[in-house]
């Protein structure tokens, strides 16, 4: 590449590379843009030009896959495209009123336990940024922060990478789940040596399964399987077997009609930490760091 001086080309046509590639295809990127297809092809070639590598690879009827100096110039394109809207802000005297679109990642299971309410905050204090949502299991969630599909994202710290900023929100202790006519369901906690030989419902994960597993003295009896943490509560409910989860409900029914008990772990075991993730080394824009400090608060205020 030739140094920073030599390089031309402009934020649109940057914005047009991200979006083409994001959606895989040019004819795509003209409907999401309302531009002309061949307007769209030839800002990505005059980049291409500048930068002198090859970004995205043209299949014929195929759409477009990405290179990879595509792969990274993407990171950066995405990266640097949000500066620049946060920078405009800056300079229209908007600073003191957010505004703009913040990408935020969550782990799935923590989604409907807190999103709706720390949303809501968040519009509260600054109507004007429109947040949208990534959520799938933690590795999902670390990719989309890598590849900076989000800039922030809410997660446990469960095997995180060692290139993420994470600062530790709250802190939650793992609870066991049984049903309300267990033999065990009115102490005021239950041994895992105890629940060794029954049969457990777990919550199967990428990472959280390994941990709910690890938690035990002897390897867990496992009878049935799910990623889904309501499916877990009913199966329990249903009397099939005993769970440990983290995160309770607000309610001690499931969805079929069922009830479950929450009990406290008599062992020590470990807390776990919620925290809001970045790339380290990312400089924040101002939507994301106002997010953090909505998430600080809220956090704070719940725990």
């Amino acid at each position: 590449m030739g140094d920073v001086a030599d390089v031309n080309f402009t934020l649109v046509q940057l914005r047009y590379f991200v979006t083409a590639a994001e959606l895989g295809s040019m004819t795509a990127a003209s409907r999401e843009l309302m531009v002309a297809q061949s307007a769209i092809s030839a800002a990505i070639a005059q980049v291409e030009r500048e930068l002198g590598v090859q970004l995205l690879i043209r299949h014929h009827a195929r759409g477009l896959s990405l290179t990879r100096a595509g792969e990274r110039f993407l990171v950066e394109a995405r990266d640097f495209l949000s500066h620049a809207a946060a920078l405009a802000e800056s300079a229209r005297g908007l600073a003191g009123s957010l505004t703009g679109e913040l990408a935020v990642g969550c782990f799935t299971t923590l989604s409907p336990f807190y999103l709706p309410r720390l949303l809501r905050q968040f519009a509260d204090r600054h109507p004007g940024v429109r947040v949208t949502l990534a959520e799938g299991e933690i590795s999902a969630v670390q990719r989309a922060l890598v590849d900076g599909r989000c800039e922030v994202a809410l997660l446990y710290a469960i095997d995180l990478a060692l290139d993420l900023d994470v600062r530790v929100l709250t802190r939650v202790r793992p609870y066991v789940l049984l049903p309300s006519g267990h033999a065990m369901a009115e102490a005021e906690t239950v041994s895992l040596v105890e629940l060794a030989g029954e049969p457990m419902i777990l919550l199967d994960l990428p990472h959280s399964r390994d941990y709910f597993r690890a938690l035990h003295p002897v390897e867990p009896r496992v009878r049935f399987r799910s990623s889904s943490y309501e499916t877990v509560r009913a199966l329990v409910a249903g009397g099939h077997g005993y769970s440990i989860l983290n995160q309770r409900a607000a309610t001690d029914q499931t969805y079929d009609g069922g009830y479950v008990v929450a009990r406290p772990i008599s062992e020590e075991v470990p807390f776990l930490d919620i925290v809001l993730a970045s790339m380290r080394g990312v400089r924040l824009t101002a939507r994301a760091t106002a997010f953090t400090e909505t998430c600080e608060a809220f956090f704070a205020s719940v725990s």
